[in-house]
């Protein structure tokens, strides 16, 4: 019996491949292969296409943002290029001369005076590095001390001209005003960063 069961699940075998069947199989396959390779050669090429156009789309949302950026970061640079010409010892004296009386109220109103320029500026460090925005603060800070150095030794009622001439004398002593060296420092900057 068992060679009559093997016998017979051949002669199903060869009836289920028969000529029909084999002719069907490479007729499906004929249709479906070339269909596969098509499919897959537009899945290529539409995703090349996405692609491309997603870094283009990519490329001209930079390119607007410069444009737009651009010149709101070279108002940053020529706003504090201002702001460290107001606050340079020498300007703030010219412009501020005769507004006070005594050494006291001068040193309170340039000190008012650069912190009300400082404040007025300060949305500004958004558009810069942080090294022009740390340069510009020191400068600052350095004008700041310089006023409270020049009064430190002076009488609180004496006249304003006494504190001007202290602040000058200090400045021709020390030889280099920090004002004029960040001023130089943000238009080198901003020289490489927009007309190179």
């Amino acid at each position: 019996m068992t060679f009559d069961n093997t016998h017979e699940s051949q002669k199903l075998k060869l009836k289920l491949i028969n000529p029909y069947t084999m002719e069907l199989v490479a007729d499906l396959l004929k249709v479906i292969l070339p269909a596969g390779l098509v499919l897959w050669a537009m899945y290529l090429t539409v995703s090349s296409f996405i692609k491309k156009d997603l870094v283009q789309k990519e490329l001209d949302i930079k390119a607007e943002t410069t444009k737009t950026l651009l010149p709101i970061r070279l108002q940053a640079y020529e706003r504090m290029a201002l702001f460290l010409e107001r606050i340079s010892p020498n300007n703030l004296l010219i412009r501020l001369n005769g507004r006070a009386v005594t050494v006291a109220d001068f040193q309170q109103l340039m000190l008012a005076e650069i912190r009300e320029e400082f404040s007025h500026n300060l949305s500004q460090q958004v558009y810069m590095s942080d090294q022009a925005w740390t340069t510009i603060k020191n400068a600052m800070n350095e004008t700041v001390a310089l006023i409270n150095l020049s009064a430190k030794d002076l009488a609180s009622e004496a006249p304003a001209l006494e504190l001007s001439k202290r602040i000058f004398e200090v400045v021709m002593n020390k030889g280099v005003n920090s004002s004029d060296e960040a001023l130089r420092m943000v238009k080198q900057e901003m020289r490489t960063f927009f007309f190179m």
